[in-house]
């Protein structure tokens, strides 16, 4: 081979050799970037009213004749039904318990001298998607009064209840709202370490939360969710 063969044979050799370093070190960087992530957490959170409202109506009576008793409970319970179908409340909202009844002579840690044997408790529940008109219904209890029916409190088997029903309306929006969140987090950091955000390594969505705003307001909810991401980090 002429002396202008070898040269221009190392030459190529030289630039293939540069070439082959040059890759090596982007993929060592790669590999080095790969290993550079940070973690951020992404916040979305909405105050929304409940939109479902379970409003139990409980009602006691007591007496020594169980005919007598029953009919009394009856009554009492057709003004109750009487009361909420005048204020709008349809029949597909109200259900009707039988009534509970106790003979207090036959409990065995009773107290015996009770005046009456027996004790009755109803329970009329109003499940609605009017939850304002039966906030305003839960006020005006006090025409039951004047026919002699009070409404029991205080047991907490009969709390009144709010629900919000409509998580998958707001989901995506909030979803969006916390994964731009944990962008903007991730970027400040990557900023402040001299670095520039890469691809997203993996994500958790987490898990949506519902709660009482606070305990005086259980009819606005807070809706909450929290993601979080690992993005890359370049160099």
């Amino acid at each position: 081979m002429s002396m202008n063969g070898r040269k221009i044979e190392a030459a190529l050799v030289a630039v293939g050799l540069l070439l082959l370093g040059v890759e090596i070190r982007e993929g060592i960087n790669d590999f080095s970037d790969r290993d550079r992530v940070v973690t951020v957490k992404g916040l979305a959170e909405r105050e929304v009213p409940a939109d479902k409202v379970v409003w139990p109506l409980s009602y006691k009576d007591i007496g020594d004749d169980p005919v007598a008793l029953y009919a009394n409970m009856n009554r009492k319970s057709e003004a109750i039904v009487k009361f909420l179908k005048d204020k709008g409340i349809t029949d597909e909202e109200i259900s009707i318990a039988p009534p509970e009844v106790i003979d207090m002579q036959a409990e065995r840690y009773g107290n015996n001298n009770t005046p009456y044997r027996y004790n009755a408790t109803s329970v009329i529940t109003v499940t609605s998607k009017q939850v304002d008109k039966v906030r305003a219904l839960m006020s005006e209890q006090a025409e039951l009064l004047k026919q002699g029916i009070a409404i029991v409190g205080g047991d907490y088997r009969f709390n009144v209840s709010y629900e919000f029903t409509g998580l998958n309306e707001v989901k995506p929006e909030m979803i969006e709202e916390a994964t731009r969140n944990a962008r903007a987090a991730a970027e400040k950091f990557a900023k402040d370490s001299d670095s520039s955000l890469g691809k997203i390594r993996n994500a958790s969505q987490g898990q949506f939360s519902i709660t009482n705003r606070d305990e005086n307001t259980p009819y606005i909810k807070t809706v909450r969710v929290v993601t979080t991401i690992n993005y890359y980090l370049k160099r």
